[in-house]
């Protein structure tokens, strides 16, 4: 019990300062650094609690995918930071007013705490027949069995959102050879070789 408070109390420090260094940093590499430190202990402590589908998924998706694009497209793109910081005073009353809700939130989660002492310890299992079921294999039967539909329909929404976002960014520029397929295939033998007479002491 007092190793896993030490952990926990270790992570916690850990995820929350490295949550600030994300927001202090003056270079946006570190800052992209410190996001995945916070991803990696945040991490650890959705496996302390048992939800270790929510830690690997931050582990392969957050820090494998999202916040490794992110590294790669500041460190290839070199944007000047401090030319997009210069009009930040006229976004600053959406950025209180979203800050003052997520505040009010936190509130009324700390808040819940006096009102309603009970909420946390009525654990009910994901699935009642499988209750003995590890975390990842209960989630993995509530997707693939109750709800397949809708997973299936959510990836086919993701897939048409990357294709879209393929062809708006898509631009072909002039000069540039691409490859035939049809053009390759009806080729026949007179245009598929040139047979040319070079002769001695002369290239091509």
């Amino acid at each position: 019990m007092i190793v896993s408070s030490i952990f926990f109390y270790l992570f916690s420090f850990v995820a929350i300062a490295s949550a600030f260094m994300v927001i202090s940093c003056k270079n946006p590499v570190h800052s992209v650094l410190f996001l995945i430190l916070t991803f990696v202990n945040a991490a650890g402590l959705f496996i302390m609690t048992g939800a270790e589908f929510l830690g690997l998924l931050l582990i392969v998706v957050y820090v494998g995918a999202v916040a490794v694009l992110f590294l790669f497209v500041v460190m290839m793109l070199d944007v000047d930071f401090a030319e997009l910081r210069e009009g930040y005073l006229q976004y600053m009353p959406v950025g209180a007013f979203v800050g003052l809700i997520v505040l009010i939130e936190l509130l009324a989660v700390i808040g819940s705490w006096v009102t309603a002492p009970g909420a946390t310890s009525s654990q009910v299992a994901p699935i009642p027949d499988v209750a003995d079921a590890r975390n990842i294999e209960a989630l993995g039967n509530i997707l693939y069995t109750d709800y397949i539909f809708f997973f299936q329909l959510s990836g086919m929404i993701l897939l048409v959102a990357m294709v879209g976002a393929i062809v708006l960014t898509l631009r072909h520029k002039e000069g540039v050879r691409r490859q035939n397929i049809a053009e390759q295939v009806a080729r026949d033998p007179d245009t598929a070789i040139e047979l040319r007479k070079v002769k001695p002491g002369q290239g091509l």
